[in-house]
């Protein structure tokens, strides 16, 4: 093979700028993490028939849980580092979780949604009272409401409709909530969590349609579970229902009241996970970019290694440039919400549907060029195109998320 001596080598990250100190030594810390923790286990748990099994006694996901812990990334930890590195750090840390296992990094993710809206609503009582020592899970999606509850505000909504009946309810009972009703399968950490971030409807006694967010640790009485959902992708991570019959927690676990409030919380929230997101899926997408690369160096067909055939070049290049770019919208738009005043939650769609699309289909075009082994569990590129395939529903459809993206486009005056 011949070239012109002219050649940058490029790190893992592609095309990384420098990196301040500490931001080399958390990602190597989680780059580490991420290939000798997170890619085993990931395998191992995709592989049991049984659901059930991913959350049993001695099951490798604890194991996997307790050597997180030990990395000290916090949401606390997180939100102390300025706001510039704290952005550049978030994009790249999930980017590495994504690249050793997409549905563990989601449980990892799943697991700080409680502290995130903590932090978010800067409730320090809640802070104090519920350290970061159990695994979280955000409670929103509803049998009947799937896209509906993450649209606030009710922008994709047909004109006319009404939101129906809600499948989960708090009230108010002097000092205390009462929460009564179900969340659907698709909890993710739903079947382990020891605290749920849940966003429900609230009735006040008055009539109107309203929601809060409240959190609830889950080992109050009338509170249980549903089996652990069986799925195509993402095996390592356990989903399933929550139930509630009346659980009664104290009225400051209210973290976000009807109106500005609520409103406030689930942008914020949703800006946030959007951005999470595109992060671990653009590291999936890497994922299968980098296995392709290797298989073309070994994998030899018409007597030389199919590297060297031009259309392999091509379509590898093509794979590159798809990775490049979902990685620089997801670093654009963390950076721009962690050091803006809002976060715009426009990017932060707009990148969680580039980076998710973008792994489904590097992790296809990386099984093409596996040819028959691509297909096969002996390798690891049909895990991955399972994995991403669950992708482009959870967190909103990006169907569903296009739309309210491009409603926040319109001009409100001439909309």
């Amino acid at each position: 093979m011949a070239y012109d001596g002219i050649r940058v080598q490029l790190g893992p990250t592609g095309l990384e700028p420098q990196q301040s100190e500490t931001e080399e030594a958390i990602l190597t810390g989680v780059r580490r993490f991420a290939e000798k923790v997170m890619r085993p286990i990931g395998r191992e748990l995709d592989e049991l028939h049984d659901p059930n099994q991913v959350i049993a006694p001695g099951s490798s996901l604890w194991t996997l849980l307790g050597e997180y812990q030990k990395l000290g990334l916090t949401v606390g930890s997180i939100f102390e580092l300025p706001a510039e590195e704290r952005g550049r750090i978030m994009s790249t840390a999930f980017e590495e979780l994504g690249w050793g296992d997409g549905g563990l990094a989601i449980c990892l993710a799943a697991s700080t949604v409680p502290w995130i809206v903590m932090h978010a609503m800067q409730n320090q009582t809640l802070l104090e009272r519920y350290p970061e020592d159990r695994v979280g899970c955000w409670g929103i999606t509803e049998p009947d409401h799937g896209s509906d509850i993450l649209d606030f505000g009710r922008q994709t909504a047909q004109p006319g409709s009404s939101y129906g009946k809600p499948n989960c309810v708090v009230r108010i009972d002097g000092d205390e909530l009462v929460v009564s009703g179900q969340k659907s399968a698709w909890v993710s950490n739903g079947p382990i969590a020891g605290l749920c971030c849940l966003f429900a409807s609230l009735d006040d006694g008055s009539g109107e349609f309203k929601q809060c967010c409240v959190i609830l640790p889950l080992d109050r009485p009338g509170v249980s579970r549903g089996k652990v959902l069986d799925k195509l992708g993402q095996r390592a991570l356990t989903q399933g229902e929550l139930y509630f019959d009346d659980v009664r927690v104290s009225r400051d676990h209210m973290v976000a009241a009807p109106g500005e409030p609520y409103h406030a919380a689930i942008y914020a929230l949703l800006a946030e996970a959007n951005c999470i997101m595109a992060s671990i899926w653009t590291g999936a997408a890497r994922a299968a970019y980098e296995h392709a690369l290797e298989y073309a160096h070994t994998r030899k067909q018409g007597g030389v290694p199919i590297i060297r055939h031009q259309n392999v070049r091509y379509r590898l290049f093509h794979m590159f440039r798809k990775v490049e770019a979902s990685r620089a919208l997801a670093r654009r738009v963390m950076y721009f919400n962690h050091t803006s005043p809002v976060p715009a939650i426009q990017g932060s769609i707009a990148a969680k549907i580039t980076a998710t699309q973008t792994a489904f289909e590097v992790a296809s075009e990386a099984i093409q060029m596996f040819g028959g082994n691509g297909v096969t569990r002996e390798y690891p590129v049909e895990k991955l195109l399972r994995d991403a395939r669950s992708s482009m529903i959870e967190d909103g459809c990006n169907e569903f998320l296009a739309i309210k993206g491009g409603t926040y486009l319109a001009d409100p005056v001439r909309y």
